[in-house]
This record gives C-alpha cells, sequence and structure tokens, in this order.
C-alpha cells in the first residue's frame, strides 16, 4: 500500500467511527452533556468536521465546503461562520446543536472530499511544506496525520459519549 492508500485507509477508519458514534441518535442524546463543561456528540463531530474541512481545503487550494455547499447556513449556529471550534468556551460548546442527518451530511460531504484528495497524492506531494509559521516548518503529511490523530480523538470521545448516555 502506498502512502496515499494509507491516509484514504486512515480517513476511512474516521468515517466508521463518525457514523457509529452519530447514527439513529436522537437530537437530546447529540447535545447532551455529560457534565455541564462537557463537550457532546454534536460539538465534538461538528469541530472535527469543520477542523479536517478547514485543514484539507487550505492544503488543496480550494474553499471549505462549509461555505461552498452552505452547510454554514444550514447549521444555524450562534456562531462567527468561520468557527472551528477552537477555543470555544463551555457556552460555545453548548449552542452547537444539530440533527444526526445534518452532522453525518456535512461529515460525509468533507469526507468525500478528502478522500478525492488524499488517494491523489504521492511522497513527494506530502513533503511540501503547508505551514511556515512552526519549527520546523509542517509538511503536508504532517498536517494530514495530525488531522487524522485529532479526528480519532474527538471521534472516540463521541463514541465514548453514546456508551455513556446508552447505559444509563
Amino acid at each position: 500500500m502506498n502512502s496515499a492508500g494509507i491516509l484514504a485507509d486512515a480517513f476511512e477508519r474516521i468515517h466508521e467511527v463518525v457514523h457509529a458514534a452519530v447514527e439513529d441518535l436522537a437530537p437530546e442524546d447529540l447535545d447532551a452533556r455529560l457534565d455541564d463543561d462537557a463537550n457532546s456528540i454534536a460539538w465534538l463531530v461538528w469541530h472535527l468536521t469543520r477542523i479536517q474541512d478547514d485543514h484539507v481545503a487550505d492544503a488543496a487550494g480550494t474553499e471549505q465546503i462549509w461555505f461552498a455547499q452552505d452547510w454554514a447556513s444550514r447549521f444555524e449556529l450562534p456562531l462567527e461562520k468561520s468557527s472551528t471550534g477552537y477555543g470555544h468556551s463551555s457556552a460555545d460548546v453548548g449552542s452547537v446543536r444539530a440533527s444526526a442527518g445534518l452532522l453525518l451530511g456535512y461529515f460525509d460531504a468533507v469526507h468525500a472530499r478528502t478522500l478525492d484528495f488524499v488517494r491523489g497524492l504521492d511522497g513527494r506531494a506530502l513533503e511540501r511544506v503547508v505551514d511556515e509559521s512552526w519549527s520546523p516548518p509542517v509538511t503536508l503529511g504532517v498536517r494530514l496525520v495530525s488531522v487524522i490523530a485529532d479526528d480519532l480523538q474527538h471521534a472516540g470521545q463521541a463514541a465514548f459519549v453514546r456508551g455513556v448516555l446508552e447505559r444509563r
């Protein structure tokens, strides 16, 4: 398997975990917080999708799906349209509410674009510097691995919250 195949496989695994965490949940379960400051499933999935959309669009030189397909208006969040969840307060987290269909629709659109992008990459493309504000500068390969790690972490958190809710 080449590097593009490995990246595609990793993003497919994220897809599986996200769907398992979200499918068939009622809005009150998606919005539930295990304590007053905990992240909800809705926020976790929205955030991981926003970060993936933001980072992959930047690396690919394309517009974010959030804007290009007008998901920002569909979600109707009381946040800045460009918000990705980074640095959100507890109140911001609580304001992210969405149905399973809306969350998965946006996630699936970003996932499809991500797979199209990564399947076209070769080893040389992964060496391209995409962010010079770090030392050492961040390459495309490092950025994609970072997105995968962050997405898996948040998808796992969403699966954990679902498990706690199902045991209640």
